[in-house]
């Protein structure tokens, strides 16, 4: 038998945010497929996360729970990561995947605008690590943070936004540097994964697929997939970023 087959989940915790519907929920569903209990992280998608923790429950009983949060209420996270560990008795894995998205054209971004994207983006995902590290350095556990090819390569009337997941990339690498070598921090940079639920003309879609090399949009199970790889199977990983865009980073 490989190590890889010797690998197992089962009995991990994981809380991810934002984790109600789209990437979110498709990388919950894949964790709890490998036998980790989920805490399911949401804000106000009380519905989708209701019915996403039923499912999992209906398939493995007592293996999912939902917690409600503010993200940006520093003051809440370490609340919220008590909460995990009292329900989870552990904490194995922690998805920063909580974000917000939204144009700030140069000429009209407001200051509320910058401290939202901040916050969702950049600041919770920050004090989120730091308040389950302790926990995380106990289970020798795992952080990935959802990134975005754009925190490379600048999207047109977005600068916050990039600015936002640029700043992740560098935390990402940097809580690597400083959780190690009790904790692996690894970051996955989604390209066209799932468009916009508003504002993407299909003129913009067929534009944005023909820069891809793969000649496709890709499928939230593909996050998936490099989630599980990062945590499950890449013993020997911190502090990388890999983008799952089709090779559309390559360039455009």
């Amino acid at each position: 038998m490989s190590k890889a087959d010797t690998r197992t989940l089962d009995g991990k915790c994981a809380l991810i945010t934002g984790a109600a519907k789209r990437i979110g929920a498709v990388i919950t569903e894949r964790l709890h497929e490998a036998g980790v209990s989920v805490a399911i992280h949401y804000r106000s998608s009380a519905a989708d996360a209701k019915e996403l923790c039923s499912r999992l429950n209906d398939a493995r009983p007592d293996s999912a729970k939902i917690f409600a949060a503010d993200l940006n209420d520093t003051a809440g996270l370490d609340s919220l990561v008590e909460s995990v560990i009292a329900w989870g008795g552990r904490l194995d894995i922690l998805i920063n995947n909580a974000a917000s998205f939204y144009p700030t054209p140069i000429g009209s971004i407001s200051e509320s605008q910058w401290d939202d994207l901040i916050g969702s983006n950049l600041k919770a995902p920050l004090f989120l690590s730091q308040s389950a590290w302790p926990h995380l350095k106990s289970s020798g556990g795992v952080i990935i943070n959802m990134l975005d090819i754009h925190s490379r390569r600048p999207l047109r009337d977005h600068a916050v936004y990039a600015s936002t997941k640029a700043g992740l990339s560098m935390l990402t690498r940097s809580l690597a540097k400083d959780m190690a070598p009790e904790v692996r921090v690894n970051g996955v940079a989604p390209g066209a994964i799932l468009w916009p639920e508003e504002g993407m003309t299909e003129s913009i879609k067929k534009s944005i697929v023909s820069q891809i090399p793969l000649r496709r949009p890709g499928h939230p199970d593909d996050i998936a997939d490099c989630v599980l790889y990062l945590v499950r199977d890449a013993a020997y990983v911190t502090g990388e970023i890999i983008a799952v865009d089709g090779g559309r980073s390559i360039g455009w």
